[in-house]
């Protein structure tokens, strides 16, 4: 494998494989510090007495706020600027406050570390996705995206497992000192060893391979703000003036909410409901999200991109088809009544739910001009993390609030059902609150033995009922990918053409 330089060829195979490693290795730091506050969500909201709702707002809008806003004008700037240069800076500060998140006393100075957390990572995916798009051509690209979407699984299977168990041995604040750090090495060994490409590269090649012409790279526009409003806008055309694209976007959107608000409230299920500590819930998620779910990042982009070649429409199908298949049987594994069996079970819906990665970002790219793929990527991102991951964790903390508050007044029957034909009837409204009598979802030290059973069967009961209504979000995300197929084949030969 040769690094390129000057007077050597560009983009071997072997630097090309080199560079999608260390996006994808940047993408799982990425990944990690997000949902590290998951896994160690328990035991701050039994040191810090916080709410379901508070926690799903450190592991959503505080953290998304920011990340979103900022996410366009960076993108603009790496329509223009080194992206690698950005991605490396961007590293360095969403590792450095994931970091400081260790040092906080109190829920604000949590919130403000997020912030930054969040202000580091719109750093990442808009230059990414435009650096994977100018290093492989149309043809592999959502294979390519699914390899850099791996980051997704193995960030939340490196996070919980390594994030469990430094929370089960050393506390919650040493968890994010020692996952934090490690980012700053990979920014250096990034900037040493990624070259900034010339924009387009990818698709010249792949014309010229084909006997096409292909144009030179063209210099980038001065900068001005009507310039870059218009440019804004054309994206915002791109994405949602055409209906597969648009469809597309709605979906991984949906997708993106149940998963943000699942994955933020998995762990306190386990340990509420099942008994377990940190340390094995976070192996039992790590395994989950690594195996199944990486499996089925890659297997999407592969496949979708094999079966394109039949049809363009099987990018839209392929993540149609796993999230019809994969919400029962998530449902199917949060009604068991023992944790060996619903684990179990969750080997299997990660293989096709993931599916919708990788096509759905290579569409992306590949809909878009070669200035204006790292801003596709942060438009997208701007709807999709203000809507998902600002809404998803919130909304399903609140969710868990509601019902717990249910079966805290002894309401709803015994059954998950029940427990939510008795929330949409208005029950447990009257009773003693859910957030007084057990705070941070656990009896206060010395309670009666009925109280401390109370507590632990409302969070429990509270927390499934939460996550199955969040989980037919994807089933909603489904259809609308089966929407985007119509018309995928016209609008991608239109735009190759």
């Amino acid at each position: 494998m040769t690094i390129p330089t000057p007077d050597t060829p560009r983009y071997t195979p072997g630097y090309r494989a080199l560079v999608l490693l260390l996006l994808l290795a940047a993408y799982t730091v990425n990944f990690i510090d997000r949902t590290i506050i998951a896994i160690v969500g328990p035991a701050i909201r039994a040191e810090l007495g916080l709410t379901s709702t508070q926690i799903g707002m450190l592991g959503g809008l505080y953290f998304a706020l920011l990340y979103t806003l900022l996410g366009i004008p960076i993108a603009r700037l790496a329509e223009r600027m080194n992206r690698v240069n950005i991605l490396t800076v961007s590293l360095v500060v969403w590792s450095a406050f994931t970091a400081l998140c260790g040092a906080a006393g109190n829920f604000l100075v949590l919130a403000l570390c997020r912030f930054g957390v969040g202000i580091g990572e719109a750093g990442c995916s808009p230059p990414a996705h435009s650096l994977i798009s100018d290093y492989f051509e149309p043809r592999r690209r959502a294979s390519a995206m699914a390899v850099y979407g791996l980051g997704v699984p193995l960030g939340i299977m490196f996070g919980a497992a390594a994030g469990g168990w430094l929370a089960q041995t050393l506390g919650w604040r040493a968890a994010f000192v020692v996952i934090g750090l490690p980012g700053i090495v990979l920014a250096v060994v990034f900037k040493l060893l990624v070259r900034e490409p010339p924009r387009g590269q990818a698709d010249r090649e792949a014309r010229l391979a084909a006997g096409l012409p292909a144009a030179a790279e063209a210099p980038p526009v001065p900068l001005s703000l009507g310039h870059e409003l218009r440019e804004i806008g054309a994206v915002v055309r791109a994405l949602f003036g055409k209906w597969p694209v648009f469809h597309m976007a709605i979906g991984i959107t949906l997708v993106s909410f149940g998963l943000y608000g699942s994955n933020q409230f998995t762990p306190q299920y386990f340990i509420a409901a099942f008994g377990l500590d940190l340390t094995t819930v976070g192996l039992v998620i790590g395994l989950i999200s690594g195996v199944s779910a990486g499996v089925g990042t890659l297997a999407g982009g592969f496949i979708a991109d094999r079966l394109a070649r039949i049809s363009p429409a099987w990018y839209a199908l392929t993540p149609a088809i796993g999230l019809a298949i994969c919400t029962p049987i998530y449902i199917l594994a949060f009604v068991q009544p023992s944790w060996h069996t619903a684990a179990l079970i969750l080997l299997a819906p990660g293989l096709f739910q993931y599916t919708y990665l990788g096509p759905t970002f290579g569409v992306i790219q590949n809909s878009v001009d070669v200035r204006r793929r790292a801003t596709a990527t942060a438009v997208l991102f701007f709807f999709l993390n203000l809507i998902a991951l600002g809404g998803g964790p919130p909304f399903t903390g609140w969710v868990i609030d509601q019902l717990a508050q249910v079966r805290f007044a002894g309401a709803g029957g015994s059954g998950v059902w029940t427990l939510l034909q008795a929330w949409v009837g208005g029950a447990g409204g009257g009773a003693v609150p859910f957030a007084s009598a057990c705070p941070g979802g656990v009896a206060p030290d010395g309670a009666a033995t009925h109280l401390v059973q109370a507590c632990r069967t409302a969070l429990a009961d509270g927390s499934r009922g939460g996550l199955i209504v969040t989980f037919m979000f994807y089933a909603w995300a489904s259809v609308h990918y089966f929407l985007a197929a119509i018309g995928m084949a016209r609008h991608l030969r239109g735009h190759h053409d």
